[in-house]
């Protein structure tokens, strides 16, 4: 089954660093339309967020999401952690009884190497920020973000 946490925690973020950026109002309403998600699922993933200081949530009326430190100090793997938590990306068959040298041997071999590649993996989501994604998308968009949150509100 695939997970869409990640993927989806990190455009909530990249969405509210945006909004913050242009002076909009950001809320979990505004995210689960632009992001065509369920509700319930980006309220599921503000708590992980908000407990780990990426992203402050005001209630009430008037009630905002906004990024809790800056866009620079936020990393992929920041996201990530945050809303994966200890999963691992690859699971190890269960060890059984040796029986041969490649049942006595596979596993571990298997979980050093997935260990490796899973280190290399958030060293690499460990080198960028939230602000390098949106100078990124500023560099490369045709489309205007500001246009589509005005058009969510009704503007």
């Amino acid at each position: 089954m695939l997970d869409f946490r990640f993927p989806t925690a990190m455009q909530m973020v990249f969405s509210v660093a945006l909004a913050e950026k242009s002076g909009q109002r950001c809320t979990s309403a505004i995210l689960a339309a632009s992001l065509e998600a369920n509700p319930s699922f980006i309220r599921k993933l503000m708590v992980p967020l908000t407990h780990h200081g990426i992203i402050v949530s005001t209630l009430g009326r008037t009630g905002s999401i906004r990024l809790g430190r800056t866009a620079e100090s936020i990393t992929l793997r920041d996201i990530y952690t945050s809303v994966i938590e200890d999963k691992r990306l690859w699971a190890s068959r269960p060890e059984g009884s040796a029986k041969c040298l490649v049942s006595a041997n596979a596993c571990s071999y298997f979980k050093s190497v997935v260990y490796e590649a899973e280190e290399a993996s958030m060293a690499v989501l460990a080198r960028y920020s939230v602000a390098d994604a949106l100078v990124e998308f500023e560099r490369n968009g045709s489309y205007s973000c500001s246009k589509a949150s005005a058009a969510l509100m009704g503007k």
